[in-house]
């Protein structure tokens, strides 16, 4: 039961009809875990912590730099050469301290990705690069947990919900990450954020957005982008929605699976 705290502080929430007293209830049940403290991260979890996400966890294993500050809006100056993870849980704790949070001060790997992310109910990876992507999009396939994944370039973002360990109304399973991006692209053509630069309020939309898809999934309100991309173009103020489906070829769900564990996955 929400307490009178709590009764008065998501007051917004309870009396939109799509969410209600269930709804928040709901909320204060769910578990999630995020991939990253970083650019797209630290607009998740504040604004899950905010909404009254009941265990919020993060992993992450870097440090606060200065050049993080642009865009990664929960760490401040005065936390400059501590763990992401613990500026984040003081940030946390101050916003909102019905919240329980883990903190996971590691590098996502093989080895642990199945054990963290069956820990949690769904997760939202927030993550820079491909070798982790694809971990974790394996790693939720054989959790049976649903992904909300997001990405960005210099000023463009696109974001999507995987539920590839469901089947649709059709009886046919959800297209994975695979479906969608069958390969990386070869190392060295995608230039990282310190090289290619990134718009930090970008970030910022992204996260949002990845915040409000994790509510919606959890409280169950409208449709999601199960099966759908959201690509934003901030040079021209532009989003769109590209729909991907099934591939029957992919390892994972399609036809032959050929991924069964994470045995193939080296992070570097």
């Amino acid at each position: 039961m929400l307490s009178a705290d709590e009764l008065e502080r998501y007051a917004r929430h309870i009396v939109l009809r799509e969410v209600g007293g269930p709804g928040q209830n709901a909320l204060k049940k769910a578990s999630v875990l995020v991939i990253g403290a970083g650019g797209l991260g630290a607009p998740v979890l504040m604004y899950l912590a905010a909404a009254g996400v009941g265990r919020l966890g993060v992993i992450d294993d870097d440090i606060v730099s200065l050049s993080n500050l642009q865009r990664q809006i929960i760490h401040t100056t005065s936390d400059i050469g501590k763990r992401k993870v613990d500026s984040a849980a003081a940030q946390i704790h101050a916003l909102n301290p019905h919240v329980t949070f883990e903190a996971h001060p590691m590098r996502l790997t093989a080895d642990n990705a199945m054990a963290l992310i069956g820990n949690y109910d769904l997760v939202l990876d927030g993550s820079d690069n491909f070798e982790t992507r694809y971990l974790v999009a394996d790693a939720c396939f054989l959790a049976k947990r649903p992904l909300i994944t997001a990405a960005l370039g210099q000023f463009d973002g696109s974001l999507t919900t995987i539920r590839a360990h469901e089947k649709n109304a059709e009886g046919v399973f959800n297209p994975t990450y695979r479906c969608l991006f069958p390969e990386a692209p070869p190392p060295g053509t995608v230039p990282a954020c310190a090289e290619a630069g990134v718009m930090g309020a970008l970030a910022g939309v992204l996260g949002s957005m990845m915040a409000l898809e994790a509510i919606r999934e959890i409280v169950g309100f409208g449709d999601g982008l199960v099966g759908r991309l959201l690509m934003v173009d901030a040079r021209a103020m532009r989003f769109e929605t590209l729909r991907y489906a099934r591939d029957p070829q992919n390892p994972l769900n399609g036809d032959a699976p050929g991924i069964t564990d994470l045995s193939g996955h080296i992070v570097s």
